[in-house]
């Protein structure tokens, strides 16, 4: 087994963000070769990517300075350099904004963790309203905070667990139902610990999402793997497969909403394409009701 660095901790139990931005930094670096941006490569090199020198040059900035950023002194960095390291490492949008995070953390407003976890009363009558489109609502560290009954029939009853186990990190990475029902596991995986990343440059100081980090980090291999890589995304849209132990296969179309008056919550929506198999196993779940959540619980449950 390859062993992976734990993640570093403060002494107040959330994420080290000096150790967060050193290392993200040095993995942007040695993902990128000299020929990606336009430099001379004299050869083999003891550590892959790019030197801190060449990455100095091509941001504008003296190796001293980028050597100081790269090692989690980030305090007095102007935005304008920022962006051109951002630039010269090739950084997305969503790692553009994480190197921010890091390099330049906003105070946040520490909130109680149940009024974290709350959901408007309306929201929660939308999410019933919505009869044939699975539905929930995400929070801060992936939780699910409420959900409605397709969503229930889609993905499993999530009344049936403890509060402290309806979150997708846990589900996708501990239970192996969820390895079964999500096609493309291993996207599904990544995509999660990307939005745990962003979340972690956010608030590095949430001593629950460091506890979460530590216990996957103990429990699972693989996602102790995708968490070094220090890759980051944001919440966005995309396409889904799942192979639901009921109506089998499905393509779903997912949409992300963040809420205007709540940056942490987001509505997550699933839908399918008119007129294909994948709409009419919806209709299905939709017709069978609470039958297909329990069913379909039972269906996906591991063996003692």
């Amino acid at each position: 087994m390859d062993e992976q660095p734990e993640p570093a901790q403060t002494a107040g139990g959330g994420l080290d963000r000096r150790a967060e931005l050193c290392e993200f930094l040095r993995t942007r670096r040695a993902r990128l070769k000299p020929e990606d941006v336009g430099l001379p490569d004299f050869g083999r090199r003891r550590v892959p990517g790019l030197r801190r020198e060449e990455l100095a040059q091509l941001a504008g900035v003296s190796v001293a300075y980028y050597t100081r950023l790269e090692q989690g002194n980030g305090r007095n960095v102007s935005a304008e350099v920022l962006d051109a390291i951002a630039r010269a490492l090739r950084l997305n949008d969503a790692e553009h904004a994480h190197l921010t995070h890091l390099a330049k953390p906003k105070q946040h407003k520490k909130k109680p963790v149940a009024r974290s976890r709350q959901v408007r009363p309306a929201l929660r009558h939308l999410l019933d309203s919505i009869d044939n489109v699975p539905a929930y609502i995400v929070g801060r560290r992936s939780d699910i905070l409420a959900w409605n009954r397709m969503a229930a029939a889609l993905f499993g009853d999530w009344a049936e667990q403890p509060a402290q186990e309806r979150n997708w990190a846990r589900m996708v990475f501990l239970r192996p139902e969820y390895r079964e029902l999500f096609v493309e596991w291993d996207q599904k995986a990544a995509d999660i610990v990307g939005y745990l990343r962003m979340d972690a440059g956010c608030h590095p100081d949430d001593p629950q999402l460091s506890a979460l980090v530590g216990e996957l980090s103990v429990k699972s291999e693989e996602f102790r793997r995708l968490w070094a890589a220090h890759d980051v995304k944001e919440k966005s849209y995309g396409v889904k497969r799942l192979r639901h132990p009921l109506v089998g296969d499905l393509t779903l179309s997912f949409e992300t909403f963040r809420l205007v008056d709540d940056g942490e919550q987001s509505l997550m929506t699933y839908h399918a394409e008119p007129g294909t198999p994948s709409a009419e196993a919806l209709r299905l779940l939709a017709s069978w009701g609470a039958d297909a959540t329990r069913s379909g619980t039972r269906a996906s449950a591991p063996s003692e």
